[in-house]
């Protein structure tokens, strides 16, 4: 299977997570909390894991001047700390709409959207830029973002209900804002393409990324956890996602021990 084939197959499953809406709707709400709960912390630590144990380690492997890759994790912080400011100064502005006798102006459910959009956008071009690097990291970013964005497309929903959308209506507009991935995915082929050096900085730029979502938006919401219990239960949650992320490097390195050997016997058969 081609690169441009896996990473397609991935963000069409990344696009189809956007509908976690409706499981929702058979969910009650104790058993969806308790899920989440444990969820978001299994998404900070593969988030966290895919970026240092995947991504990175290829971009420094690929790239010829290593002073090139922090460059572009730290571009890829702060171009992600911006659009996040930006769209906060905005929502900021719209505080007031979330307040009861507000719940039906469309605004805040736009914002939503758009905010919802440029993330998806993002994680076509990561996982673009993942599988174009191995088939394996592509895998592994594909999993990180799969289990990111779960817990974060299910928050969508309710904004989108709360701001005065149908349920149906809200599951059909955040199906389209997840179709942002393919444009990210086709940018991610292009830049390749154009350039195949560009690869391994897009996969830096998504670490970091990646590092900037799970520090400064999922963790702090593990924050919030305050009894002593379920914030033990977070941690290891949280060192679970960084040791699986950890682990599909044995995977990797299967993979790329038998390449490697395939290569040998056919360089041996063409002496």
């Amino acid at each position: 299977m081609t690169p441009l084939v896996a990473s397609i197959i991935a963000v069409a499953i990344i696009s189809l997570v956007s509908m976690i809406g409706i499981v929702t709707l058979s969910l009650k709400e104790g058993l969806l909390r308790r899920g989440l709960f444990l969820l978001t912390s299994l998404a900070a630590g593969a988030l966290l894991g895919d970026a240092f144990f995947h991504l990175i380690p290829e971009a420094f492997a690929e790239v010829s001047d290593p002073l090139l890759v922090p460059m572009f994790i730290l571009a890829g912080i702060l171009v992600f700390f911006i659009l996040e400011k930006y769209l906060h100064w905005h929502h900021s502005h719209g505080d007031d709409e979330f307040s009861p006798e507000h719940a039906r102006i469309h605004p805040v459910g736009h914002l939503v959207l758009t905010s919802d959009a440029v993330h998806n956008l993002v994680d076509g071009l990561a996982i673009g830029a993942a599988f174009m690097v191995s088939t394996e990291v592509g895998i592994a970013t594909t999993v990180a973002i799969a289990l990111h964005e779960i817990p974060q497309e299910i928050g969508d929903f309710g904004l989108l209900l709360h701001a005065g959308y149908s349920r149906m209506k809200a599951l059909f507009v955040n199906f389209l804002s997840a179709l942002t991935a393919f444009l990210g995915l086709a940018i991610a082929f292009l830049l390749g393409s154009a350039d195949a050096m560009l690869i391994p900085l897009i996969a830096a730029f998504s670490a970091g990324m990646f590092i900037y979502i799970a520090m400064s938006d999922v963790i702090p919401e593990l924050h919030k956890t305050v009894a002593p219990k379920r914030s033990a239960l977070q941690v290891l949650v949280l060192i679970f996602g960084i040791a699986a992320m950890a682990g599909l490097l044995t995977i990797e390195g299967d993979a790329h021990g038998h390449s490697d050997l395939e290569h040998e016997h056919e360089e041996v058969h063409a002496h």
